[in-house]
C-alpha cells in the first residue's frame, strides 16, 4: 500500500507539469477558461492542485490495483496470481472508459442543460465547475470497475453468475440509486446515461463470473 501511496505522489508530479493545459482542455464544455469567475484569491491555485490528483490518481489507478490487490490475497496461489497480470490493465481500461464516457457522453449533455436552465445566466466558479466535473468523472470511473469487482468476487467464490442472473431487479433498483446519486441533473434522460452503460456492465459481470466459476469447478 505504500508503494501505491508513492505511485500516487509520482504519478501527481508528473500531471502538475501538464496542469495548465489539463485545466484549459477540461474547461472546454463551459466555453474555456475566460467562461470561469475566480471570488476567491486561492481558488485558482486549488483547481490547480485538485486536477492535477485526479490526472496523477488516473496515471497510478493500475499499480494501486495491483498493490491493493497482492496486499489483501497473500495466499493466491501461483496459478491464482496470473489473474492480477489480467485484472491490473483491465482496472485502468474499465477506469479510462468512465472517465470517457463521462467526458464525451454525459458532460456535453448535462452542462448546457445545468447552465441555461430556467433561463437564468449562470457565472460559474472554477471551484464550482471543476469539483463538478472531477467528481463525476471520479466516481463514473469508479463504477465502470463493476466488471472487475465481480470476477474478483467471483474468483473468491462469494458470488456466482446464477446468483447475479437471478437477481437482476435488485440490480436495476441499486443502479438506479446509484444513477441518482452521481447524475448531475434530476431529468431522466441524464439518469439513464448514467444507467444504461452500467446495466451494460451487469451483464458482462455476470459473463465474466460465470468463466470463472467454469475456470475453478475446471
Amino acid at each position: 500500500l505504500f508503494k501505491a501511496f508513492l505511485a500516487l505522489i509520482l504519478t501527481t508530479g508528473v500531471s502538475l507539469a501538464f496542469a495548465q493545459q489539463i485545466v484549459e482542455y477540461l474547461a472546454t464544455p463551459i466555453g474555456g477558461v475566460s467562461k470561469l469567475v475566480s471570488i476567491e484569491l486561492t481558488e485558482n491555485i486549488a483547481i490547480f492542485m485538485k486536477v492535477s490528483l485526479l490526472c496523477g490518481f488516473v496515471l497510478a489507478m493500475p499499480f494501486i490495483v495491483y498493490q491493493i490487490m497482492a496486499f489483501v490475497t497473500p495466499g493466491l496461489k501461483k496459478s491464482e496470481r496470473t489473474w492480477l497480470v489480467i485484472v491490473v490493465p483491465f482496472a485502468g481500461i474499465l477506469f479510462a472508459a468512465g472517465v470517457a464516457f463521462t467526458w464525451f457522453v454525459m458532460l456535453p449533455a448535462a452542462i448546457p442543460f445545468l447552465a441555461g436552465f430556467m433561463g437564468i445566466t449562470t457565472q460559474v466558479r472554477p471551484e464550482n465547475y471543476f469539483k463538478f466535473i472531477t467528481n463525476l468523472m471520479f466516481w463514473i470511473g469508479i463504477c465502470f470497475e463493476m466488471p472487475l469487482i465481480v470476477m474478483f468476487l467471483a474468483k473468491l467464490k462469494f458470488v456466482t453468475a446464477k446468483q447475479l442472473a437471478a437477481g437482476w431487479r435488485y440490480a436495476i433498483v441499486l443502479m438506479a440509486i446509484v444513477a441518482a446519486a452521481v447524475t448531475p441533473t434530476v431529468d431522466p434522460v441524464n439518469m439513464g446515461l448514467v444507467m444504461a452503460p452500467l446495466m451494460g456492465l451487469y451483464v458482462i459481470s455476470i459473463i465474466l463470473a460465470a468463466l470463472v466459476g467454469r475456470g475453478s469447478n475446471g
